[in-house]
């Protein structure tokens, strides 16, 4: 198996023929043919179901894809770090959940540009199971989550906790009581809590695994929803949302995941809970 193997597969993939495969590689038919031959016989099984009208993924070919995306990435990862320009010593690659973005992500980007402007910074955004994934498989080395999974060579960093709170768009509005209460998905923790003191609460007819989204369709649509603090403080303050004051309030824990064979050399590892900054709270 070779990258030139798999970047063919790839592009049958993509065009759904290994003609038109075959015309974006500018190679010959028969070339995609063989290449396509070679790489089943190494893994020995189908990777395609042939039709007159293009191709189709078997199902070992489903599951191939991803290896085959992943390997092909970390390749040109490696290309891109072995030859780093003037004036970079380094590359970090780091995965951060959406919702960790606009609080942890951004001041870390900011402060380690502003105080390791030598190191080149890549952000990939995602939800945790797949940061686990590139965790595992090399394509990132750390990730910002709020679910950690430990695995080999890796390091778990606790950073900081946020409070989940209950907030509306008319004054002391009950989640009880509301019609149009919005369920922010904050984890399996927060679920098993929020179930335990709402015993007596319906199903909530819209639910958002995002807290931006949640907060979005919250300003445009009405209605309550328990959130981070940090990020519907400013709504608060200019009258928008009003904090329904004797609601219970939750927390979840934010993570950054290391690889230990990368995170070695990180001289700025042992600065992280300066680098990352305070989340402001609501006054």
């Amino acid at each position: 198996m070779n990258l030139t193997a798999l970047n063919t597969f790839l592009a049958i993939v993509e065009t759904r023929s290994l003609v038109n495969a075959s015309e974006r590689l500018f190679v010959s038919q028969s070339t995609v043919t063989s290449r396509l031959q070679t790489l089943e016989a190494d893994i020995g099984q189908p990777l395609f179901h042939r039709k007159k009208s293009g191709v189709t993924l078997t199902a070992a070919g489903v599951k191939f894809k991803r290896y085959a995306e992943a390997m092909t990435d970390l390749w040109r990862q490696a290309q891109q770090e072995i030859s780093l320009p003037t004036g970079v010593s380094s590359v970090c690659n780091i995965g951060c959940h959406y919702d960790l973005w606009s609080s942890i992500g951004k001041s870390l980007s900011h402060n380690l540009r502003q105080y390791y402007p030598d190191i080149a910074l890549s952000f990939m955004p995602g939800q945790h199971d797949q940061l686990n994934q590139w965790l595992a498989t090399g394509l990132i080395d750390a990730a910002l989550t709020y679910r950690p999974v430990s695995q080999q060579n890796q390091t778990i960093h606790r950073l900081m906790s946020e409070s989940l709170v209950l907030v509306a768009t008319t004054p002391n509005n009950p989640m009880r009581s509301d019609p149009n209460y919005i369920y922010f998905d904050a984890g399996q923790d927060f679920g098993r809590k929020h179930a335990a003191t709402y015993t007596d609460a319906g199903i909530a007819k819209m639910s958002f695994s995002c807290s931006t989204w949640a907060l979005d369709y919250l300003l445009e649509q009405g209605g309550s929803v328990y959130l981070p603090e940090h990020l519907v403080k400013p709504f608060v303050n200019n009258g928008q949302l009003f904090l329904t004051v004797d609601a219970p309030q939750f927390k979840r824990t934010a993570y950054l995941i290391t690889n230990d064979l990368v995170s070695a050399e990180w001289g700025w590892l042992s600065e992280i809970s300066e680098l990352i900054g305070p989340i402001k709270h609501i006054a």
